[in-house]
């Protein structure tokens, strides 16, 4: 079990990029996870996989030398909706019908994760620096952090200026 989900049932085997297929994924069911339970199911859904992320990557990687093995992407589902939080959170609070989610949103949330996971910056590369499980984790979760709040910003510069 800590294997399959650590895989995210096979995601992480996907190549080349497997962080890359394990966020495209995380957005399809980040959006039909919104769409049917809005920001409350999401919100709940980003709480339990991650806290199954930390039990899995733990457990799976106990004994290896390198714990950040590039078939566990279970950190960028978690990261990725932590990402896709910001959004849905925006939408859920301004009393939008959970069907709504307009894609720059989701999209933003998207390139953003994958531009902090990549690029690793101040916190995020503390994290992938720590060589453990829990890092393995955190180093994700940051980057999902950073990049919801970058996209709020980025919508709030788009409606200030644009509209």
């Amino acid at each position: 079990m800590p294997r399959l989900l650590c895989i995210w049932f096979g995601a992480g085997l996907l190549r080349p990029a497997p962080g890359t297929w394990a966020s495209a994924i995380a957005v399809l069911l980040g959006v039909l996870i919104h769409r049917f339970g809005h920001f409350p199911l999401l919100a709940a859904a980003t709480l339990a996989v991650t806290a199954a992320g930390f039990w899995a990557v733990r457990r799976y990687t106990d004994g290896m030398d390198d714990p950040d093995r590039s078939e566990i992407v279970i950190d960028e589902i978690a990261g990725q909706w932590i990402a896709l939080c910001f959004p849905s959170a925006g939408f859920f609070f301004a009393q939008m019908p959970s069907h709504v989610f307009p894609w720059p949103g989701w999209v933003a949330a998207f390139l953003l994760f994958r531009l902090f996971d990549i690029w690793k910056p101040w916190l995020v590369g503390r994290a992938d620096g720590e060589g453990t499980a829990a890092g393995v984790m955190k180093d994700d979760l940051w980057a999902g952090l950073f990049a919801g709040i970058a996209t709020v910003i980025a919508a709030a510069l788009f409606h200030l200026v644009i509209l």
